[in-house]
């Protein structure tokens, strides 16, 4: 009977095809814009947690500055010192590598070509915290840090602008007033989460930028990796709580310095996306409830269209709910062929988007399969009355419609 029942709705969806596209539309545009929105969201979503997850796993940076304190007091910075890095690494547990850094914007030259960089003076431990790999090269040594050798390690952006197809490695490359040799080349890692492009730096020791570059023994920043086994909330308090006794900072007193926790950063941008997901979402489906009112509009006149029909099926022995249950199988299936549209056309779109907005195509299963289950409740709900509408009438009052 239910097979008969679709089949029956299949003819009269044929037999009016524009119509019945038309009834259909604000279904399959409601579904085709929820499920972008829902998918786009969620590739947005990831992919900021991935740009941010490229400054480092577990990682905490620290930069002098005001900050809100305990009291909220103001409290003039001040720079960090080599002693800093010495006591947290020394002082703090369930850290797995801290570095100072120290940076500055120069021009590297290599023969006729130049380019604007960042110099990052830092150690060995930045690129372990960082979780930042090389392309070929070595890393500095022991001997050269201490030193403050004139090496460098040079990202992807430099050797691309600098270098073109030649060798990197054993070359000499000149950045602002220092030449330098180059002993390594990073693996390529693109825009970081924050903006700006991380291929784009000269890396050399600590001590020659400090040196060479910014001529003071201050350190800019410092970066500390968290062994993922740790939390990072409580050795971020033991940090803040060395760092105020070492700066005298006192009761209520402000921080003079700014901790950063990039766990926290992609926590917070993904609820933010996750937020504005939803919001955009529930925009887009007050299209659904417009579809629903069009495909009741439409079983209304379908009704009316048809009440002879209804009538001859009554007095040659339906029942009332077996009318009700046809004509609420049509607006079912008006309603899902239009989620089935949807679908495809938001597959189309997450497809296509996906490379203009360079995003990652993420496709869920679950989520198209609760939009095409919605779009055949709205068949339900919004056919129901039409289908009682047809089931209420009366047999000889039927057959009497013209």
């Amino acid at each position: 009977m239910l097979l008969t029942t679709i089949l029956l709705s299949l003819r009269e969806i044929r037999r009016h095809m524009m119509r019945s596209f038309l009834t259909v539309l604000g279904v399959v545009i409601g579904v085709s814009a929820v499920v972008t929105m829902v998918t786009l969201g969620h590739a947005t979503t990831r992919s900021v947690q991935s740009q941010i997850s490229g400054l480092g796993s577990n990682l905490l940076t620290i930069l002098p500055g005001q900050g809100m304190g305990r009291g909220g007091g103001a409290q003039a910075s001040q720079p960090f010192k080599i002693d800093d890095i010495d006591a947290i690494r020394g002082q703090i547990g369930g850290v797995t590598s801290v570095a100072p850094q120290v940076q500055a914007q120069a021009t590297a030259i290599r023969n006729a070509a130049n380019w604007t960089v960042t110099v990052n003076g830092t150690t060995g431990e930045y690129l372990i915290g960082q979780q930042w790999a090389l392309a070929s090269g070595r890393v500095f040594s022991a001997a050269e840090e201490q030193a403050g050798k004139s090496v460098c390690i040079i990202g992807d952006t430099v050797k691309t602008n600098l270098y073109a197809d030649d060798e990197t490695i054993g070359t000499t490359l000149r950045v602002g007033r220092v030449s330098c040799e180059v002993i390594g080349l990073l693996a390529k890692r693109g825009q970081s989460g924050i903006g700006g492009d991380q291929d784009n730096t000269v890396i050399m020791p600590f001590r020659t930028v400090q040196r060479r570059f910014t001529g003071s023994r201050n350190v800019q920043f410092i970066s500390i990796a968290v062994d993922p086994r740790y939390d990072n909330a409580p050795i971020k308090d033991s940090i803040s709580a060395l760092l105020r006794e070492r700066r005298n900072i006192t009761g209520g007193k402000a921080d003079d310095f700014t901790i950063l926790d990039t766990k926290q950063i992609s926590d917070a941008l993904g609820n933010a996306t996750a937020q504005l997901t939803a919001v955009v979402t529930a925009v887009a489906a007050i299209s659904l409830l417009v579809g629903g009112i069009g495909i009741m509009n439409i079983m209304l006149v379908s009704v009316t269209e048809r009440t002879r029909e209804i009538g001859i099926r009554l007095a040659i022995g339906a029942t009332a709910d077996e009318v009700l249950m046809q004509f609420l199988v049509e607006a079912v299936v008006l309603s899902s062929l239009g989620g089935l549209v949807g679908l495809a056309l938001a597959f189309i779109a997450c497809l296509g988007l996906s490379i203009p907005l360079k995003m990652p195509f993420v496709w869920e299963p679950q989520i198209n399969l609760i939009a095409f289950a919605i779009s055949a409740v709205i068949g339900v709900i919004f056919g129901y009355f039409p289908a009682r509408r047809a089931a209420a009438l009366d047999p000889i009052e039927a057959l009497r419609h013209e």
